[in-house]
This record gives C-alpha cells, structure tokens and sequence, in this order.
C-alpha cells in the first residue's frame, strides 16, 4: 500500500462475516503479525524508492513499477482471496499467503536487477491478495462477541501503528543498512507469524462459500494491468505515446469484458453490480476512489521531493508521522461521532479539509524546504481530514447494501482505494525527473493542486450522493 495503515472498509471485511467459534490470543497475534508485514510494506518502499532507482539503474517507469507490481496483483485479487479464504480453509490460505509474501520479500532482497525486483514485487502482491483477506475472515470468523469487536480494534491499532513506525524504521535502514534491508526486516515477523497461526490459527471454512470468479479475476488483472502500463508509457515517455494509447484501449476492453462477466454472473460474481444499484453505494465508492488516489500520490511523491532535495529517507518517512498518529488516536471519536450527526457532514468536510492540505503542499519551496512551515501544516490537515472521513466511509459502505452483501461491499470498497492509488502511482511519471532521479517542482506543485481538486471532488460526492443519517 501507499499509503500507511489499512485501507478503507478492511474492519468492514471482518465484521460483515458470521461468527463461527471463539479464537484466542495466539490467532489474533498471528493474524496481527501476519497482516502488518502487507500493510506496511507499501509506505516503508516509499521512502526506499530513491535509493532503490539509483542502485537498479531505473527510469522513472521501473520507479513506478516498483510499487505498482506490489498492488496490481493485490487489487485485482483481494476478492479472489477472500472468496477462497472461505471455500478452502482461512488457516491454509492465510498461512500460504504469508510463505509466498516472505520467499518474494527475499527474493526483493537479493534482485541483481530491476526486472527481478518487479517480478519479485508482483508476487509479493499476490501473497497479500492472500494473506490480507484471510486474516480479516479469521477475525470475523473464528470470533465471537466482545471478542471480536476486541480484536478488530487491535488489528487496527497495529495498523495504525505500523503505519506510523514503518516508513521511520524504513528510512533509518536505507540509510545505514540500505535498501535491501526493508526486505530483510519481513522475514522474522513473517516467520513468527507463520509459527503462531499454524499452532493458534482455526481451521474453518465456509461449507457454502462459492468457487472464486477466476474468470472475472483474470479479466480485472489484465485489464487494470495494460491500463496501468498504458499510463506509464505515455507519463513516462516509454515506449511513445502510441504504444501507451493502444495499451490504455486493450485495457480498456479488457476491462467492459470483465463489466459484462459480472453482470452475467450476478451474485456470483466477484464484483456483484447489484452493489451499484444504490445512489449511496455508488457516491461512496467514487468518494473512496478520488480520495485514496490523491491521498497515495501525494504520499509517494512528497517523501520522493523531500530525498531529492537533500533530506534523509528517515527524515523523508518521519515527515508523514502526524497523518497515522491522528488517525490512530482519533478514528474511534469520530465513529461515535458519526453515529450522532450522520455521515453526510463527516463525508464531505473531511475530504475537503484534506484538500486544503494537500493545497498547502502546492506552495513548496524549491530549496531549504522547512518541515514546521512549509510540511507539517499540510500533513495536519492531511490526518484531521482523512480521520474525519474514513470511520463514517467504513460505516456508510456497511449500511448503503443489505447485510447479505456487506462482505462483497466491504471488499469492492476495499479494492477501489487501491486501485485509486495505483491510477495515481501510474501517473506520477509527470512529475519525476532525471530519468526518474528528481522531482519538478513545479510539477510537484501541480499534482499538489490536482490531489486538492480530486479530494474536493470526493467531498462533493459525499454531500451531493450520501444520506444525511447512518442507519
């Protein structure tokens, strides 16, 4: 992920499932460890992405690739994940999830090359599209109660947590280690969570759960694969304009077939469209999109400015602390208050607010960029906002569909913030420079404006498109 913490509706994941058994501490643990080494993943390469360009000899198209390897599989697939979590075991799919997520963090770790990298990054993707899900379905399933609402809000702790500590730890590596340690961090957590989830983990699985819609999982990798390269060629200059464009309409129709797969398959389907069937379920879901996409650009560029203009990658990664300190500390206040005044305000004051901070960041200095004046007012108003959006988000997304599809809601939601925040990564060619070495700055001044006009944007949707109480 790109941008620290757990995305949106990953609790509504959980707590859309039936409860089944009564788990411990040693599954919550495992699912803990093993969910927190995916989340972080993203924001801890942020910071690394400088380092790892000048030592792979990338351009700015293998700089974006580095990221967007990892979250291509992990959007496309979250669904498939969790669809066979329940069909097949939630213990044996979390548990592979986490090999394939660790043998590809090593291999990251010793890549000669960029190509291997990126290999590497795309199967570690698909180890998240794993693990992560099953981790949420252990949470829903195999507790009960109390239990439960206990164990989610530590899932979410840690979340928050990770996201704080994970690009700080990460930048203090690739500065004194280098960058191939990030990697290395992985795998004794990986293999602590392995060993607790194999001895505390329930087995259990869904008896009526429906086979996964390979087909329709095909068709979205594909398609949100030669979009996302089509993108990258023409922001990049890879390959010529031309290219770039045939890749975008391949990807296109790629994707109007996947479209019409999920409207033959109806409740079958991954992606069911009777979800979209609701005013509220369709706002929130553009909402989730313009947010998120604004939101990872400027977490992934800002960082990226901050290194190329002489800080140090443990300074670049403490520069976002304050965003995931606030909404660590404040997400659980404004649940509450959202069930007292409803979500609309919630929804659309808190996306503008994080306009305005990412405004804030279209007046960057060139050079001596000062963190008091010229970042941390932007990153306060970055975490005030998205706080005040992402409980009422969670809770809007629960009560826009009937309880029969909150999983499916969960997830579609789940995967729109990703691939919201893969769109931006694919973009972000406009902004570097020296073959991916540098950033504009007057470019970075104009994606600043963009992520404010994109998140205004999803303030609106929330005024115009959700109702004024939650249910």
């Amino acid at each position: 992920m790109t941008a620290p913490g757990a995305a949106p509706c990953d609790t509504l994941a959980a707590t859309g499932r039936p409860g089944g058994g009564s788990a411990g501490s040693g599954a919550l643990i495992a699912t803990v460890l093993g969910s927190s080494i995916a989340l972080v993943d993203g924001s801890v390469v942020n910071v690394a992405l400088p380092a790892m360009g000048r030592a792979l000899s990338a351009d700015g198209a293998g700089v974006q690739w580095i990221v967007n390897g990892f979250m291509l599989p992990l959007s496309a697939l979250v669904l498939i994940g969790g669809a066979l979590a329940d069909r097949i075991g939630r213990k044996r799919i979390f548990l592979s999830g986490l090999v394939i997520f660790t043998l590809a963090s090593l291999a990251c770790m010793v890549s000669p090359t960029l190509g291997f990298v990126i290999a590497a990054r795309v199967v570690q993707g698909l180890g998240a599209a794993l693990l992560v899900p099953a981790s949420l379905a252990i949470l829903g399933a195999d507790f009960e109660g109390a239990a439960r609402a206990r164990a989610i809000g530590t899932w979410a702790a840690a979340g928050a947590m990770g996201g704080a500590l994970g690009p700080i730890i990460g930048g203090w590596l690739v500065d004194h280690v280098g960058w191939r340690s990030i990697f290395a961090l992985i795998v004794p957590i990986a293999l602590a969570a392995f060993a607790m989830g194999a001895l505390y983990v329930p087995g259990g699985r869904d008896e009526d759960a429906q086979p996964p819609d390979w087909y329709g999982g095909a068709l979205a990798t594909v398609g949100l694969g030669l979009l996302v390269w089509g993108l990258t060629m023409m922001t990049s200059g890879m390959g010529g304009r031309g290219a770039g464009a045939a890749m975008l309409g391949a990807g296109t129709v790629a994707l109007v077939a996947f479209v019409a797969l999920e409207a033959r398959l109806g409740d079958r389907a991954m992606v069911p469209l009777a979800l979209f069937g609701t005013r509220v379920f369709t706002g929130v879901t553009l909402l989730t999109f313009l947010l998120y996409a604004a939101l990872a650009g400027a977490l992934l560029l800002l960082p990226y400015l901050l290194i190329a203009r002489g800080w140090s990658a443990t300074a670049a990664g403490t520069a976002v602390l304050p965003l995931p300190l606030i909404m660590g500390l404040g997400s659980r206040s404004v649940g509450a208050l959202a069930a007292k005044i409803g979500a609309r305000p919630l929804l659309t004051f808190g996306p503008m607010v994080t306009g305005s901070g990412f405004a804030l960041f279209a007046l960057m200095p060139d050079s001596d960029i000062d963190y008091v004046r010229n970042v941390l007012p932007g990153m306060l108003l970055i975490g005030i906002g998205m706080t005040a959006a992402v409980a009422p988000l969670t809770t809007t997304v629960m009560t826009a569909v009937d309880q029969h599809h909150a999983g499916a809601a969960s997830g579609v939601n789940n995967a729109t913030a990703r691939i919201g925040g893969m769109i931006a990564v694919a973009l972000i060619g406009l902004v570097l420079t020296d073959n991916g070495r540098g950033v504009s700055l007057g470019a970075f001044h104009a994606a600043a404006i963009a992520a404010a006009v994109m998140a205004v944007g999803a303030g609106l949707c929330g005024w115009l498109l959700v109702g004024a109480k939650i249910e």
